[in-house]
């Protein structure tokens, strides 16, 4: 579909941070990223305890690693994607000052026990994203951009019941919430990955490739994951969601064997979020073995959030800040390999290592939660000065 050219923009502000969506909710979800962890570390490998009421500390974690750490990734991701895709400025200046003000007080509300305060502009946050993403889409009618919107309008959903099960109005209302969140999360990242790793992947080696593509793939996963959440979530068939999970982890590992090529493995922007989407693919596995065999379903649930979420996080938000400040995405930092290999040992840690060796797992898991801080901490000190100053090309953005 053709796009009717918009009038040029000038989206340059006083403060280069709040130029454009990516730059503030990049730099404070490395931020978050390390301090909600070293705080879950404390509370999990600890005796300190934090100020909350009407839910255990294992809940704010999901909660906040979901709708804290992930929707700031996603906040940035869109705002910077949809201004792309449609011509039309998204929020910058004063208006994603305020966007981020909310989500800053959602998480600052919540870690000192103010659930009310924090439900309010958490939802408003939610909220006003949606309608953010939602008006350049409407306004040059990307319709096919709507399965986003409504992933958005998901999250509102699933964001609500969190805090109405926190309030006692809805039973399993948090669990709901935190494993909506988490899913929704998943069904994103595969939509979005069949659309620009492909893409990255051919445009990034170096030499000619044309990788493989299925609409009938494409299709069968989308309808398999669909299958999946509503049977996991909505209809609570886990034997039905198990063997769905077990067909996504055939359909994507199918998927990513015809995306391989060997130049991948000499880019950390390629292999990075290729590793990724492979953990998340296990996360099927383990999910289907969990139901079926021995298999923890937290292990599961972390290789999708730890190796697959948290690592294709990190990598798209290192691409992503490259390209939209005029830096050449073929030469990132060069310790930013350095944090994608420590996330992707991490992941094996927080996953593999308690299959193989069970009676170590406290060890793993605070071995896990130091790489992670470790990845991340290395990921916000390089690119602090690239989201704070102007594009090196003196271009808005």
């Amino acid at each position: 579909m053709q796009i009717k050219k918009q009038k040029p923009f000038i989206n340059k502000t006083i403060i280069p941070l709040f130029n454009l969506g990516f730059r503030p909710f990049f730099l404070l979800a490395g931020f978050y990223a390390v301090l909600s962890i070293l705080i879950w570390s404390l509370v999990y490998s600890t005796s300190f305890e934090l100020p909350l009421q009407s839910i255990p500390g294992y809940q704010w974690h999901a909660h906040e690693m979901i709708y804290g750490y992930c929707l700031a990734v996603i906040a940035g991701f869109l705002l910077t994607a949809s201004k792309n895709w449609t011509g039309i400025q998204t929020l910058n200046g004063i208006p994603l000052l305020l966007l981020t003000l909310l989500w800053l007080g959602a998480r600052v509300s919540l870690y000192f026990g103010s659930i009310m305060t924090a439900s309010v502009f958490d939802l408003l946050f939610n909220i006003f994203l949606s309608f953010a993403i939602l008006y350049p889409i409407v306004k040059v009618r990307q319709w096919r951009q709507f399965v986003i919107i409504t992933l958005l309008m998901l999250f509102i959903v699933g964001n609500s019941m969190f805090y109405l099960g926190a309030f006692g109005i809805f039973e399993n209302g948090v669990t709901f919430g935190i494993y909506c969140g988490l899913y929704l999360i998943i069904g994103m990242i595969l939509i979005l990955a069949r659309r620009v790793l492909p893409m990255f992947i051919e445009r990034g080696v170096g030499y000619s490739v044309s990788l493989y593509n299925s609409k009938w793939i494409d299709l069968s996963n989308t309808l398999c994951f669909i299958v999946f959440f509503i049977s996991e979530l909505i209809l609570e068939n886990h034997t039905f969601s198990s063997y769905a999970a077990l067909a996504l982890f055939f359909i994507n590992a199918f998927r990513l064997a015809y995306w391989h090529t060997a130049g991948i493995w000499k880019k950390p922007l390629l292999w990075s979020l290729y590793l990724s989407m492979w953990f998340i693919c296990f996360g099927f596995l383990l999910f289907f073995s969990g139901h079926f065999f021995w298999v923890s379903k937290f292990l599961a649930i972390h290789a999708f959030s730890y190796g697959g979420i948290g690592a294709i996080t990190l990598a798209m938000m290192s691409r992503v800040a490259l390209g939209h400040t005029g830096r050449n995405i073929s030469a990132p930092p060069r310790l930013i390999g350095f944090a994608f290999g420590v996330m992707m040992v991490g992941g094996i840690v927080r996953v593999v290592l308690p299959l193989i060796i069970p009676s170590h797992f406290l060890s793993w898991i605070i071995l896990s939660q130091i790489l992670w801080v470790i990845a991340f901490g290395a990921f916000t000190c390089l690119y602090f000065p690239i989201l704070i100053r102007p594009r090196i090309d003196g271009k808005a953005g």
